[in-house]
């Protein structure tokens, strides 16, 4: 569960980013939070990820207090999370399967555990037969999908996507939307920041609408996604101690 308490968040600058915000993500929920530039949305992500600190307020994640967390246990906490970015972040000097397995070798696994978990992640995403092209040799859509690999390799109960759509072209991005609705079927979190008021029309999940630096509206809305059996996409109406 995210649990967002009366935050607010203000810039060095004098910006106020946040202004008492509430937000309560149950656990294996599809949501997604958008508004323009400025609204807040980013700055929520980022004290998600604790990249910054919140002025006031309390943000509780699966059980974390955030504000008390240590400074040690940040990369800990950080490695239980899959976080999936709009410019996808891949080592261009790797390929698609040692960007896969990066994550895996960051937390420590074994090489069995690595060759057994990365093909079945490049499975799930549609890659298998590409495991030894390197980020230039795909398409945005394809790199966007290694990114996904790459967060979910390590089976985060959260996954944070910040603006996950972005680069790609409309039929890419209703790809990668599907494949982060499957995601979140077999059980994962998912929180998807975005912009895209077409891709929330077309998701039929839960809104939260920002407005600079507060929740204007939460509520489900859109008309949700179907995928033919041939693939073609139809519309239809841990605790921690000090």
């Amino acid at each position: 569960m995210i649990e967002i308490s009366n935050v607010s968040k203000s810039y060095e600058e004098g910006n106020r980013a946040l202004k008492n915000v509430n937000i309560t993500i149950e656990d294996g929920e599809f949501v997604f939070i958008m508004g323009p530039n400025g609204s807040g949305k980013t700055t929520i992500f980022k004290l998600l990820l604790k990249e910054v600190e919140a002025t006031s307020g309390k943000i509780v994640v699966n059980d974390m207090n955030l504000g008390k967390m240590p400074r040690r246990y940040v990369p800990k906490y950080r490695r239980r999370l899959g976080v999936v970015f709009q410019d996808f972040r891949l080592l261009k000097d790797r390929n698609v399967y040692e960007n896969v397995a990066f994550a895996q070798r960051v937390v420590g696994a074994s090489t069995r555990r690595i060759k057994e978990a990365v093909p079945e992640m490049l499975q799930m995403v549609g890659l298998s037969a590409k495991y030894k092209m390197y980020p230039k040799q795909l398409s945005g859509g394809e790199q966007q999908r290694v990114a996904i690999a790459r967060a979910l390799i390590n089976r985060p109960e959260v996954l944070l996507a910040d603006e996950p759509t972005g680069n790609l072209d409309n039929r890419n991005a209703m790809e990668i939307m599907k494949l982060l609705e499957d995601i979140n079927e077999m059980g994962t979190t998912v929180v998807v920041i975005t912009h895209s008021q077409e891709i929330v029309e077309k998701m039929n999940k839960r809104v939260i609408r920002m407005e600079r630096g507060c929740v204007v509206s939460d509520e489900v809305e859109g008309d949700g996604i179907m995928m033919e059996e041939d693939g073609q996409m139809i519309e239809d109406g841990d605790t921690y101690e000090d």
